[in-house]
C-alpha cells in the first residue's frame, strides 16, 4: 500500500513529506484510512533522539483514528466501514503471562512500538501515524464509539488510555479524593476521568492562568504550587496522586499529601531520576508507583466510557505542514491541550 506521510530523515531535522509502503494485509490485518493523528510529547523524544538512538528514517505518531478500508481473509473483529483507532504498539509476544492478562503493555519480551523499532519480524521497521493510512493485525486496534469527535479521540489512544489506566488501576471514584499534578495534553484527560469517575478532584499547576480551564473540565479544587507554603498547609487526606508532568521536580510536598496507603503514581519520564524523601514514605505507609499506558481490553473500555460520558480531549487540529511548529509549540506547552494533524491532507 504506497503512503503519504511526513517524516524525520535524521536525528533532529525537521519533519519532511515522505512517500513510502505499508504491507500488503494479512489474513488476519485490516487497512485504515487516517483520518487523524495526534502528535504526542513523546513522539518529539524521539524524533530528536532525547530518549537515546533511534531508526531512521521515522514516521512518527501512535495516536491514530481512522476508517476501516479493507480487511484480511480471516478478520472477523471488524468490517469496511468500521470507526477504529491504534495505540502505542501493534504486536507483543502474546503468549506471557502480562499478554494472556491483557496487559500487553507489559509484555514480558517487550511491546511492539508503533513506530521508532523493528516489527516482531526483527527486520520491518515500524511507521507510525503520521500518514494517510494504517495496516495493523484486528488484535491490536479497537473501536471507536459512533458519537465521539474523531479529532477528539486521537489523543485518548495515548494520553487519553495513560490516565485512564491508573485511575482504575487504584480505584478512582465516588468517596475518593484524587490529584492531578499538571494541566497538559495528559492532565487534562485525568482531570476529566477522575471527575466522570466520581472522585473529589483537584488540579496541581505551576500556572495560575489555567484556573478557569480546570473549572470549566469538572475539578473541585484548583491549587497553584509555585509557593511552598500553600501546599504544606493542605490537609493529608489524597488517595491518589497523579503526576503528569515530565519536569524534575521535589515530589516531597505531593507525597506529604497523601492519607494513609495513598499513592503517588508517576507518569511523566523527567529528564533524571527523583530524590526520594523515604521518611515521608513510611510516615504513612505511602507509595510511589509507576504505570504506562493500558492493554487493548482496557483501552476500548476506556473508549466505552469515553462514549457514554462524551469525553474527548480538548484539541487544536492542523495541517500537516504545520507539524514543525506544532512540535516547538509542545515544547513550550502552548496547546490547549493536544495537537492533531489532518491525515486527509497528507
Amino acid at each position: 500500500m504506497e503512503t503519504k506521510g511526513y517524516a524525520v530523515l535524521e536525528a533532529s531535522k525537521p519533519l519532511v513529506p515522505y512517500q513510502f509502503s505499508r504491507r500488503e494485509l494479512r489474513p488476519t490485518d485490516v487497512a485504515l484510512r487516517i483520518d487523524y493523528a495526534g502528535i504526542c510529547h513523546s513522539d518529539i523524544h524521539q524524533a530528536r533522539e532525547e530518549w537515546g538512538p533511534a531508526l531512521f528514517p521515522m514516521v512518527p505518531g501512535h495516536e491514530i483514528a481512522g476508517v476501516v478500508t479493507d480487511i484480511g481473509s480471516a478478520v472477523t473483529k471488524f468490517k469496511v466501514g468500521d470507526r477504529i483507532g491504534v495505540g502505542v504498539f501493534i504486536d507483543s509476544c502474546r503468549k506471557c503471562a502480562s499478554c494472556k492478562a491483557g496487559l500487553e503493555q507489559y509484555c514480558i519480551e517487550g511491546m511492539t512500538g508503533t513506530y521508532n523499532g523493528y516489527e516482531r519480524d526483527g527486520k520491518t521497521i515500524a511507521q507510525g501515524g503520521y500518514s494517510d493510512a494504517f495496516v495493523v493485525d484486528q488484535d491490536y486496534a479497537v473501536t471507536i464509539p459512533s458519537n465521539l469527535d474523531m479529532a477528539g479521540v486521537a489523543p485518548l489512544l495515548c494520553a487519553g488510555i495513560t490516565l485512564y489506566s491508573p485511575l482504575k488501576n487504584w480505584g478512582a471514584g465516588p468517596g475518593k479524593k484524587v490529584g492531578i499534578i499538571g494541566l497538559g495534553g495528559l492532565g487534562h484527560m485525568g482531570l476529566k476521568f477522575a471527575v466522570a469517575l466520581g472522585a473529589h478532584t483537584t488540579v496541581f499547576s505551576h500556572s495560575p492562568s489555567k484556573a478557569q480551564d480546570a473549572k470549566d473540565m469538572g475539578a473541585h479544587d484548583f491549587v497553584v504550587t509555585k509557593d511552598p507554603a500553600t501546599l504544606a498547609a493542605m490537609p493529608k487526606d489524597f488517595d491518589l496522586i497523579l503526576n503528569t508532568v515530565s519536569a524534575d521536580m521535589d515530589l516531597t510536598p505531593f507525597l506529604e499529601r497523601l492519607k494513609l496507603d495513598g499513592t503517588l503514581v508517576l507518569i511523566g519520564l523527567p529528564g533524571k531520576p527523583y530524590e526520594i524523601s523515604t521518611p515521608t514514605l513510611l510516615a504513612q505507609r505511602r507509595s510511589i508507583a509507576g504505570s504506562m499506558i493500558g492493554g487493548i481490553a482496557q483501552t476500548q473500555e476506556m473508549l466505552n466510557f469515553c462514549g457514554e460520558h462524551s469525553i474527548v480531549s480538548d484539541v487544536e487540529v492542523i495541517q500537516p505542514d504545520y507539524i514543525n511548529e506544532a512540535y516547538e509549540r509542545t515544547v513550550k506547552s502552548d496547546v490547549k491541550y493536544r495537537f492533531v494533524i489532518d491525515a486527509s491532507k497528507f
